[in-house]
C-alpha cells in the first residue's frame, strides 16, 4: 500500500509539473527528492516481498513528510514569510500550488508522506517477533 501511495504521488507530480506546465518550487523539489526515490525503493521490497523494506523507507518518508509539513504551514500562512526559502523561481505559496482549483500541493505532498509513513510504521510492528 506503501508503494501505491508513493507510486501515486510520484505520477501526481511529474503529471503536474510534465502534462500541466506548472513550475515546482524549490520546497517541491526537495520533496521530489525524497517521493522519487521512496516510490523506487518500495516497489523493489514490494516485489521481493522483502519484510525490511520499512529500515530504508522511513526514513526519507519522514524527512519528506517534514519538508512538506514546513511548505504546508508556509503555504497557510502559519510561518512567517521571512523563513521563506522560494526566493527565485515559482512560488512556494502562490495561488497556483493548487489542483482542481482548490486542493493545495503542499497539503497533498504532506498527506502522501503521512500515509506511507503511517504504512511503514505499521508494517514495523507486523515484522517484529
Amino acid at each position: 500500500m506503501a508503494w501505491l501511495v508513493a507510486l501515486a504521488a510520484s505520477l501526481g507530480a511529474l503529471f503536474i509539473g510534465e502534462v500541466m506546465g506548472q513550475s515546482p518550487c524549490v520546497l517541491c523539489w526537495y520533496q521530489r527528492a525524497f517521493m522519487f526515490p521512496l516510490a523506487i525503493v518500495l516497489a523493489v521490497g514490494a516485489f521481493r516481498s522483502d519484510s525490511g523494506t520499512w529500515r530504508y523507507g522511513l526514513p526519507l518518508a519522514v524527512i519528506g513528510g517534514g519538508i512538506a509539513l514546513y511548505h504546508s504551514l508556509l503555504y497557510a500562512g502559519v510561518v512567517a514569510e521571512a523563513l521563506e526559502p522560494c526566493s527565485q523561481g515559482p512560488s512556494c505559496t502562490d495561488a497556483a500550488m493548487t489542483i482542481f482549483g482548490s486542493l493545495p500541493l503542499p497539503f497533498l505532498s504532506f498527506a502522501a508522506f503521512a500515509a506511507i509513513t503511517l504504512l511503514l510504521f505499521l508494517t514495523t510492528r507486523i515484522t517484529k517477533p
